[in-house]
């Protein structure tokens, strides 16, 4: 059984997000499934396997990290749509049934890849007591983002704060479902992003992810509406960091990126 190591949103290796990839006949037990995940132990490990021809999705898709099934992710779709294209599985958009519905993935120029995801609502919240303690800074405003993302996107006052985070990641994990998307405004847009952002996801056993796809269906909206630009360019400010594209289309937001596949082996279990 071959197992993929994909970098995403980045276009060379050891940056972005690494996730593990393996294309199945059918889907084995979730404990397997599992297993496999925390074997690999990346933020994410994705698992498909191929649909019959006629039905409304191509491939069936899910996401574990070393602890827990998670409903959408998206440097896993991303480094999914790119075995398929770089093995020459598929040519064209590819279609994949997932917990969050039916998300489409479509390639482009140079490589890259946009995805179609559901755009996450936006709930302003108060500030929860304690929060700027586990985080280590003060937060400007706080939004819920809906069942499907189900972090807290936390903005805060300019980039340099959002880079310096050390937070208590114990803390963190009493404020949400998931964890804490903390953002800011760029400081000099000239470098080639509009916003900056890092994500916290201690209740899945994920510290810090790299580069996160989902979380960007929240930023997107967020950031649109503030910069008064429905396509925009996100940094996640990790120590890998990688770069998210995305365009707002109501309730649906599009996320192109590239990836880069790093290792490639056998499973033998």
């Amino acid at each position: 059984m071959r197992i993929r190591i994909v970098d995403a949103f980045t276009d060379r290796p050891f940056a972005g997000n690494p996730a593990g990839v393996l294309l199945l006949d059918a889907f084995p037990d979730d404990a397997w499934l599992q297993s496999v995940a925390l074997e690999i132990n990346h933020a994410e490990t994705a698992f498909a396997h191929p649909l019959p021809e006629g039905g409304e999705a191509d491939w069936a898709l899910r996401w574990f990290t070393p602890a827990a099934e998670v409903d959408m992710c998206g440097h896993a779709t991303l480094a999914t749509a790119h075995v398929l294209h770089t093995t020459g599985l598929t040519h064209g958009p590819v279609r994949f049934a997932t917990r969050s519905g039916v998300l489409v993935a479509t390639p482009g120029e140079g490589g890259a890849l946009t995805m179609n995801f559901p755009t996450a609502p936006l709930t302003e919240e108060p500030v929860p007591a304690g929060l700027a303690e586990a985080l280590g800074a003060t937060p400007l405003s706080v939004h819920d983002t809906g069942a499907s993302v189900g972090d807290l996107l936390v903005e805060l006052a300019d980039e340099k704060t959002v880079r310096s985070l050390a937070p208590d990641l114990r803390g963190l994990a009493k404020h949400s479902k998931r964890g804490i998307i903390a953002t800011a405004r760029a400081e000099d847009p000239a470098r080639g992003y509009d916003f900056v952002s890092r994500c916290f996801f201690p209740n899945v056993g994920v510290d810090e992810d790299p580069v996160t796809g989902s979380a960007h269906t929240a930023l997107t909206p967020f950031w649109a509406e503030r910069l008064g630009s429905d396509e925009l360019t996100g940094l996640q400010a990790s120590a890998r960091t990688g770069l998210v594209r995305v365009a707002l289309r109501g309730e649906r937001t599009l996320l192109t990126g590239h990836a880069v596949t790093t290792i490639e082996g056998e499973l033998n279990v």
